[in-house]
């Protein structure tokens, strides 16, 4: 009998191995693939171009199906008294929902482009044409708070006077001429950006049809998952398809609202103080807030520089409001907004940055976290299966003291501790025998349900 069990322990084992081998071989053929030979790398590239539309329409209809849904419970409390038939109610309330999101959207977008994009093309050209002057004054404030260190006053205005001739050689001799070069090149960049602005149209046409046939989508998807799998498989399936749909949209849709109202609390708070260019750090705040864990540093950066260049002591200020910010947006409004929704610590939410930034750049930044936040989901999921299956303890903190695991009763035995109170069993010893007495019950609750079916 025990012979019957371990042979099946053992096939069972063998096909998650091969399964395993034939998936990660599939991965790595397939990007060898892709990255090694330009034909199908030119393929790819063409299929993603070709297909941006639509690729651009589902991620609109993604970020926007929340206020969709919202709209759609607020205009059914009124529709059914104007519309009797059950059917036509139902669409037309579908049909004011998607329009007035899609609304909504194009409303947003316009009142963020008149507002933002003039105010910052305008504070990026005044400290261009500032730049000189703004150094120089730098230069003699440095001058004057180092006048005690002769040595270290040279240093540091020789140092600035260099930087600032550069910049006005860089200007003069480089910036000209290549703007002359790339004024030749103004026709394919016309035709990019209306190609671009073309994508965003029709993604938006795209993102109206997906918003409306939303459940027929996912009622053939179930249908086609229930056809290929078996339902075991198929409702787990489903059911991590449903986890991870709550992982990429509490985190991304959250984000996105996290860094709005990072932008505007940080817009009044550089008007307040009055901080030179205020928009355009606003902005640059909200914008990197995007990326998790590093955005409000990378945005740090930049900000103070320019604030520092035109105002030393607003730089400080500024450094100031932005440590506050960051604490108020930590422990305040991310937590309220996104919550603890991708289930990782901040190690793994730093590794998820590092590893997908460096690989995909910006967006793996962006969106590495939610991707390695459901692939944790599995593998926890996976490892909880097989202990399960093992009557193994599956609480994590329950294997740090572990020496080993019985091999017959397969009950973790801890190196025997003494508390400090002078107990002779260890709180890890303690915590294996409620375990074990948990595992008594659960087997004995088990047997009874047994004994009634029988």
């Amino acid at each position: 009998m025990q012979n019957k069990k371990n042979e099946k322990e053992l096939e069972e084992y063998l096909k998650i191995g091969i399964t395993l081998f034939l998936t990660l071989s599939s991965v790595i053929v397939f990007f060898f693939v892709i990255y090694r030979f330009d034909s199908f790398a030119d393929i790819s590239a063409k299929l993603i171009r070709t297909g941006q539309p639509i690729i651009i329409g589902a991620a609109i209809a993604y970020i926007l199906n929340p206020v969709m849904k919202f709209w759609e419970k607020q205009i059914h409390k009124i529709a059914p008294k104007f519309i009797k038939d059950e059917k036509k109610e139902k669409g037309f309330t579908r049909a004011l929902a998607v329009t007035a999101s899609i609304t909504v959207f194009i409303i947003l977008i316009f009142l963020l482009i008149a507002s933002i994009v003039p105010a910052t093309m305008e504070s990026i050209s005044n400290l261009i044409s500032r730049f000189p002057t703004e150094m120089r004054n730098f230069t003699k404030w440095m001058t004057k708070l180092l006048q005690s260190d002769s040595r270290a006053s040279e240093v540091a205005k020789t140092t600035m006077n260099k930087v600032t001739q550069e910049f006005e050689k860089w200007t003069k001799g480089d910036l000209l001429p290549q703007i002359q070069r790339y004024l030749t090149q103004i026709t394919s960049g016309v035709v990019s950006i209306v190609t671009g602005f073309f994508n965003c149209f029709i993604g938006l046409i795209v993102a109206i049809y997906l918003m409306g046939i939303q459940e027929q989508l996912k009622g053939q998807s179930k249908k086609i998952i229930y056809a290929i799998f078996k339902p075991k498989t198929a409702n787990e399936l489903i059911e991590i398809i449903r986890h991870s749909n709550s992982i990429f949209g509490g985190f991304i849709t959250g984000k996105i609202i996290d860094s709005a109202i990072l932008g505007v609390i940080c817009y009044i708070g550089c008007l307040f103080l009055n901080i030179p260019n205020e928009i355009l750090v606003a902005v640059i705040i909200g914008v990197t807030n995007l990326i998790p864990f590093f955005g409000q540093f990378i945005g740090a950066v930049p900000t103070l520089l320019i604030t520092l260049i035109q105002s030393p002591i607003h730089a400080l200020y500024l450094l100031i409001f932005m440590v506050i910010l960051q604490q108020i947006d930590g422990n305040i409004i991310g937590p309220k907004i996104i919550g603890n929704t991708t289930g990782l610590s901040s190690f793994w939410v730093m590794f998820s940055i590092l590893i997908f930034g460096g690989m995909f750049g910006f967006v793996g930044m962006l969106l590495g976290v939610p991707i390695f936040g459901v692939i944790y989901y599995l593998v926890t999921k996976v490892v909880n299966n097989i202990l399960r299956k093992k009557e193994l303890e599956l609480e994590t903190t329950a294997y740090i003291d572990v020496v080993k695991v019985d091999e017959k009763t397969n009950d973790l035995v801890y190196e025997k501790l003494n508390d400090q109170k002078g107990d002779n069993k260890s709180s890890r010893e303690k915590k294996n025998e409620n375990f074990l007495i948990k595992k008594i019950k659960n087997k004995d609750k088990n047997s009874n349900s047994e004994k009634d079916k029988k």
